[in-house]
């Protein structure tokens, strides 16, 4: 992979030895350069009027907790990385619950790949989600899943691209060409392709195209969606077809919406049982 400048963002809401593992075994095999933000969250909402100041006080001391939870952080961050070979920092900093995508955003605009467990998984936080959210919208940089015990998407591997002809598919597609270009084999998978529009006729088509003009090779795999959700479908795909990495748009519908209705990412990001590399 390409990409030089990583990024995993640490809450405490979640392990953090799984993105970090991945993002040290990313780092060592490009030569990337990692950065590791050690986030406190502020969770309070205290009126620091209060009562002749009371609530100032205790606002005061829930601060310095965070403080010192992204202490914690910091320190375990850095004994991990300083065996290991690579480029790396740690830097620390606090956000509320509510502003976590400015903050998070701020430092994603700087990096290549945000690079994190699964948010909606089992051991997820609403933090990771808030986090990886920041990355794709606020941040506007791909996002890399990585499950547990999931292996690296480094050369050589089958990447499955879940194609829809959509903006943020192709995005997804535009942002793992590094990953594309060294991979062994590349499955471009259509589910329902419109039976009305340009591309009926030859769904992926197109998209096969201009990634041979990159020197990637595709096999187009066309599916009907059945009962299933979408999300399900494509992993049972990449379970059959033995993919190593799923590449996917990020959010096609509102976040909103999603959150109330469900949808193919938040779908993925509860389920994946591969990486997944997101983008919008």
């Amino acid at each position: 992979m390409a990409f030089k400048s990583l990024l995993v963002v640490l809450t405490g809401a979640s392990d953090a030895s799984e993105p970090l593992d991945a993002a040290i075994g990313l780092a060592r095999a490009d030569g990337a350069h990692l950065d590791v933000l050690c986030l406190g969250i502020d969770r309070t909402q205290v009126d620091v009027m209060g009562i002749a100041g009371g609530g100032v006080i205790v606002h005061a001391s829930l601060l310095d907790q965070v403080r010192e939870a992204s202490d914690k952080l910091a320190a375990q961050a850095t004994a991990r990385l300083q065996a290991e070979d690579i480029r790396w920092a740690v830097e620390k900093a606090i956000a509320p619950m509510g502003n976590i995508g400015q903050v998070v955003g701020q430092y994603a605009r700087f990096a290549d790949l945000l690079i994190s467990a699964p948010p909606l998984g089992p051991r997820g936080g609403s933090e990771d989600e808030a986090v990886v959210e920041a990355a794709l919208f606020d941040g506007r940089i791909p996002v890399l899943i990585t499950p547990k015990a999931s292996r690296l998407p480094l050369p050589g591997l089958h990447v499955m691209i879940g194609w829809n002809d959509g903006d943020e598919a192709l995005a997804a597609v535009r942002a793992a060409l590094p990953v594309l270009r060294g991979a062994s084999e590349v499955s471009i998978v259509v589910i329902d392709p419109p039976v009305y529009g340009a591309g009926r006729s030859d769904p992926g088509g197109a998209l096969a195209q201009m990634l041979a003009r990159h020197g990637v090779s595709c096999n187009i795999i066309v599916l009907a969606k059945g009962s299933d959700p979408v999300a399900e479908t494509l992993l049972r795909q990449a379970r059959e077809s033995a993919a190593d990495l799923l590449v996917m748009g990020a959010y096609g519908h509102s976040r909103l919406r999603e959150t109330l209705l469900g949808g193919a990412t938040r779908d993925m990001l509860q389920k994946a049982n591969l990486p997944v590399l997101m983008a919008r």
